[in-house]
C-alpha cells in the first residue's frame, strides 16, 4: 500500500529543534508485541515474485532510538519452512540516529535515493542533504523513519540460500500502523519493497523502558 502524501496541515509540525530535542511521539501501534503482516516484493529481471511476511515487535526503547523484533518470510522457494530472522532497528530521531546510515555499505547518496521514495520524507530533503536531519524536530511528525537490520537466522542455518547482509529503510505511519520499506543490499535486487499492515493479534514481548514482561 503506498504511503499517504503528507497534507500541508501536518507540515507545520516540522520545525528546527534545539538542544532539548525530544524522542519521536509514542505511537500505540508501534509498541511491544504489535504484529504486522504483508509482503516483500523480491522480483528481478528474470521473474516477478513476492513473499508473504510477518513481523512482530519484541522490544522498543524510544529514548535511545532502538527497537527489535522478528521477521518471518513465508513461501520462500529455497526453504522448506518459513524463515525467521531477528532484527534490530534504529529510529531516526536526530538525537540517536540521523537519516544518514554511515555503515552497512550505504553512502549518503544511497540514503537519499531510498528515503526520497517515501512521499512523507519530501519536506525534509533539503535539511537532510545539509546535515542528515540533525536539526529537525520529528517528535510530532505523523510518520516515524527507521532502519531495520537483520542480525541472525532464528530457525534455519546460514546455508538456507538467503542473505541478511542488507537492511531496510522503513517508514511507519502512526495513523494506521502501516509500514513501507525498501531493502538495500548492493548485491541484491534493488528497491525490494516491504508493505505491511498492523494486525490485531495478541501481544507479547518486553519493554526496555519499564522492564515489564507482557
Amino acid at each position: 500500500m503506498p504511503v499517504r502524501v503528507v497534507e500541508s496541515s501536518t507540515l507545520s509540525q516540522v520545525s528546527d529543534a534545539g538542544p532539548g530535542q525530544t524522542s519521536p511521539q509514542v505511537c500505540t501501534l508501534l509498541s511491544v508485541g504489535q504484529a504486522f503482516s504483508g509482503t516483500q516484493n523480491v522480483s528481478n529481471q528474470q521473474k516477478d515474485e513476492a513473499w508473504r511476511v510477518n513481523v512482530r515487535i519484541q522490544g522498543c526503547d524510544l529514548d535511545h532510538g532502538y527497537l527489535c523484533g522478528t521477521m518471518e518470510a513465508l513461501n520462500v522457494p529455497m526453504a522448506d519452512t518459513p524463515v525467521v530472522t531477528f532484527w534490530e532497528g534504529e529510529i531516526v530521531d536526530g538525537k540517536n540516529y540521523t537519516f544518514f546510515t554511515g555503515k552497512w555499505e550505504a553512502s549518503p547518496e544511497d540514503d537519499i535515493r531510498h528515503w526520497t521514495k517515501f512521499p512523507s520524507f519530501q519536506p525534509f530533503l533539503g535539511q537532510v542533504e545539509l546535515d542528515g536531519g540533525k536539526s529537525l524536530d520529528l517528535s510530532n511528525y505523523p510518520y516515524i523513519f527507521m532502519r531495520w537490520k537483520e542480525q541472525y537466522f532464528v530457525n534455519v542455518g546460514t546455508d538456507c540460500g538467503l542473505t541478511i547482509a542488507g537492511f531496510y529503510y522503513v517508514c511507519f505511519s502512526c495513523a494506521d500502523g502501516s509500514i513501507n520499506g525498501f531493502y538495500y543490499d548492493p548485491n541484491s535486487s534493488p528497491f525490494q519493497k516491504l508493505e505491511l499492515k498492523s494486525t490485531n493479534e495478541g501481544r507479547s514481548g518486553f519493554s526496555f523502558s519499564s522492564y515489564e514482561l507482557q
